[in-house]
């Protein structure tokens, strides 16, 4: 039997997996889960062979409780400590387009679990000018009914128990015929993200990084790679746990799917069955339903998804209203209320958008009855094809 801890109500179970590609913790919701950890089978109970645990773990299991860590990384302690309860700060990373509305759809909704907001960009202008009219924004007679916003430098920007990274260093214009903007703005965003994972590790910083910069998913994992190289690129795994990051895109194109599944009867399944995998862009996919899958509906579905940010282009306008709530703050704030949200999470050596959950037992994935084998394909081209950029 596996070694294990109990502490503070929580099971956890001790593992030896990859340090650097290995998952670093998460919930056990299938007992099959233990023989195949960081894989995409932990998705689908078809494919997973049950083992079944001994005592405490199988009480554990049933109750919520039981969590894998992976015991050859690096800071493999932090995933025994207690979580922080309460409400949350939260800090911002650049207040342009997206960033300012991400702000906005916090401060009006977030009062429920974000104790304040930081925001910090290159221009002090635009931080003063975000600051007031933030400010301005209030009931009356309840002036304490939204967080605080404030301002905050970059050397106090892990200062929070949630940093959110919407730095760019610029989206390519309405008009310029590139298919693929995400793709486009990788190499310059990258740098963007080493330079803050950098920080990141010198803070020593315990909280959240959300990824919601294009593209979310190669960037939460170029975050999490650099943040655990030494001054010399070596690996060292002394940064960013992988758990500590999530990327935040796949909530609009889960939106965008529901868009369109709303005006064609053909997709209808989606709005009750349906689902979204994969990343922020190339290699998506929809599935317009997981009990009456139909490859070519799906197929249809996930091309009128991927290429919606091209139709408000031809309308001419950046499409980023819809990205910064459905995968911005609306996702984030799922996410600290503990509830089921469209994110990417560390799995097979990629972070994969799937639907997760955050609970005290660490992060937990949907788990499917039977995940079709034609859309498990699609999976798998996903993970291949995000292994291939970093």
């Amino acid at each position: 039997m596996n070694s294990y801890l109990e502490q503070n109500g929580q099971v956890y179970c001790f593992y030896e997996g990859d340090p650097v590609l290995g998952r670093g913790s998460f919930k056990v919701t299938h007992p099959g889960q233990f023989a195949c950890p960081d894989a995409l089978a932990v998705l689908d109970a078809s494919r997973l062979q049950p083992q079944l645990p001994e005592e405490p773990l199988r009480s554990a299991l049933a109750e919520g409780r039981l969590t894998l860590v992976n015991r050859s990384r690096t800071g493999w302690e932090r995933a025994v400590e207690p979580p922080k309860s309460g409400k949350k700060r939260v800090n911002i990373l650049a207040i342009g387009d997206v960033g300012s509305t991400l702000l906005t759809g916090l401060k009006l909704l977030g009062d429920d679990v974000i104790e304040s907001i930081g925001i910090c960009d290159l221009s002090e202008q635009i931080t003063a000018r975000w600051e007031f009219e933030m400010g301005q924004i209030s009931l009356p007679g309840n002036y304490d009914a939204f967080p605080e916003v404030e301002t905050v430098s970059p050397e106090e920007l892990f200062d929070c128990d949630v940093m959110v990274f919407v730095a760019s260093k610029g989206i390519p214009p309405v008009g310029s015929g590139i298919r693929d903007v995400r793709m486009a703005q990788f190499e310059s965003n990258a740098a963007i993200v080493k330079h803050y994972a950098k920080m990141a590790r010198k803070k020593l910083f315990r909280g959240l990084w959300a990824a919601v910069s294009d593209p979310v998913d190669l960037l939460a994992k170029t975050a999490y790679l650099e943040s655990n190289r030494d001054e010399n690129g070596v690996w060292d795994g002394r940064g960013l746990l992988p758990e500590q990051i999530q990327g935040f895109g796949l909530g609009v194109m889960n939106a965008r799917a529901a868009y369109y599944a709303k005006r064609d009867a053909r997709f209808a399944s989606f709005l009750t069955d349906g689902r979204s995998f994969g990343p922020h862009g190339t290699g998506l996919w929809i599935a317009n339903s997981m009990s009456r899958y139909d490859d070519a509906l799906s197929r249809e579905l996930t091309e009128l998804t991927l290429t919606a940010n091209l139709r408000m282009r031809e309308l001419g306008f950046k499409p980023y209203v819809a990205p910064a709530l459905s995968s911005g703050a609306l996702s984030l704030l799922l996410l600290l209320r503990g509830e089921w949200h469209c994110s990417s999470v560390f799995l097979d050596g990629v972070f994969m958008g799937c639907r997760n959950r955050l609970t005290p037992a660490g992060t937990e994935t949907e788990l499917y009855e039977r995940i079709p084998d034609a859309l498990f394909a699609h999976l798998e081209d996903a993970v291949k094809q995000l292994k291939e950029y970093v």
